[in-house]
């Protein structure tokens, strides 16, 4: 049973509350605390702090998941407590009261007449500082790369702090519970477990599209022998990779390209191609082009390995309102099963399908508590802001693979026209 301090529910968090009883089905599902000092809603819920009218500006302008986002990167917003936990409460509470459908016209008046009388109608705040501003025609070459860079140009150094030495940002799989596995153990039997499915040999040549910071393609040189050329449009990751191939002594085994997938020549050349969490980068309108390029760089016979999240029917295509801002502009997800379609319609047999998301709310979990655990530095390198868009990023991208709102997949994928078997025994 939830208890609500009636005698401080009035001032700005008593208007607010009253204002969104249309929205959230009745009480707050939250406790409100107000710039004011105020103080709404039930005391024994998440407390959620207003520390700014801007916050709620925000949240006019821009109603649901990126007015929420700005206020909390900017600090405008304060969510006490465990951040998960209160966007868990939010979750149940929103599927116990079956919200999600539009307000009506009295409702969203009534809102407004509350905004004016609080004086917090007026012009929208500027964006914050860390938000996306990517220009340019959608998934266009210039785009893209300015988009890519947003994202994996950061900083080499902070993604050295957040990933394992590997610098694997990608799903991981888990093979043990025991208490000394880590995500580097995950990342490292991901890495295998692709090669291996590849069936790649001494001396084979593989193609790493959208390579990262290296982590297959490095992988695939020192533990299978294999001859790697890497792509990528991200220039701190070619500088990163270009250095560890230095370091270990294979430059010649290990290529890396500054090149757009698009502009890959090579034809029936490959013995394999992997691509991993890359296709969700390159468009719907693009993805028979991507595909087309997997196929027509591998030789006939040849394998091809995508590790691709996927959104079930009916959500948002892209990451989401707050994905898209901040973090990765111009993502596209669709349910798997479309994916599926899309490659065998692009020239490939789909020889298996891997889903895998328990695996990332591990991942991301072991991230997370990576983050938490050196936070100050974290903060130290990018700023309070950035390292607040990254907490919300990890805790709600943890949340939504937990809750089946995201998939992740690996497709493996042969392309016709020369004799070729699996292995008899499946090893995965």
């Amino acid at each position: 049973m939830t208890t609500t301090d009636t005698q401080t529910a009035t001032g700005v968090a008593g208007r607010l509350a009253a204002a969104l009883r249309p929205f959230v089905g009745g009480e707050l599902p939250v406790r409100l605390r107000a710039w004011d000092g105020s103080v709404a809603g039930p005391a024994d819920a998440p407390e959620v702090e207003l520390r700014s009218p801007d916050a709620v500006r925000r949240m006019l302008w821009h109603p649901g998941e990126l007015g929420a986002a700005q206020a909390y990167v900017t600090g405008e917003l304060e969510v006490h407590g465990d951040l998960g936990a209160a966007l868990t409460h939010a979750f149940d509470v929103a599927r116990e009261r079956g919200l999600g459908g539009r307000p009506t016209p009295s409702a969203l008046l009534a809102a407004v007449r509350a905004a004016a009388d609080l004086k917090l109608l007026g012009r929208p705040p500027a964006p914050p500082a860390s938000q996306a501003r990517i220009r340019g025609r959608l998934h266009s070459k210039l785009r893209d790369v300015e988009a890519i860079s947003h994202h994996y140009d950061l900083s080499n150094k902070f993604y050295a702090m957040l990933l394992d030495p590997a610098m694997a940002y990608s799903c991981g799989y888990w093979t043990s519970r025991e208490p000394g596995y880590t995500v580097a153990d995950a990342q490292r039997d991901k890495l295998d477990l692709v090669c291996r499915k590849l069936g790649l040999q001494p001396g084979a040549r593989m193609l790493d599209v959208g390579c990262g910071w290296g982590s297959l393609s490095l992988h695939a040189a020192e533990h299978f022998g294999a001859h790697v050329t890497g792509v990528t449009i991200a220039t701190e990751q070619k500088r990163f990779i270009d250095s560890r191939i230095a370091e270990r002594g294979l430059e010649d085994r290990v290529e890396i390209r500054l090149q757009d997938y698009r502009d890959v020549p090579e034809r029936d050349h490959f013995d394999a191609v992997g691509s991993l969490e890359m296709g969700e980068h390159v468009g719907e309108g693009n993805y028979p082009t991507y595909v087309e390029v997997l196929r027509r760089a591998v030789r006939p016979g040849g394998r091809v390995l995508v590790q691709q999240m996927s959104r079930p029917r009916g959500r948002w295509p892209g990451g989401g309102p707050f994905i898209e801002s901040f973090i990765a502009p111009d993502m596209h997800m669709r349910p798997v099963g479309e994916t599926v379609a899309l490659l065998e319609r692009g020239g490939l047999e789909v020889r298996d399908v891997h889903a895998i998301r328990e695996h990332y709310v591990w991942t991301v979990g072991a991230w997370l508590d990576t983050f938490e655990a050196n936070l100050p530095a974290f903060v130290d390198l990018v700023g309070e802001e950035v390292a607040r868009v990254w907490r919300l990023y990890l805790v709600g991208g943890m949340l939504t693979f937990r809750d089946g709102r995201m998939g992740v997949d690996q497709m493996l994928c042969v392309r016709p026209g020369a004799d070729h078997t699996l292995e008899r025994v499946r090893r995965w």
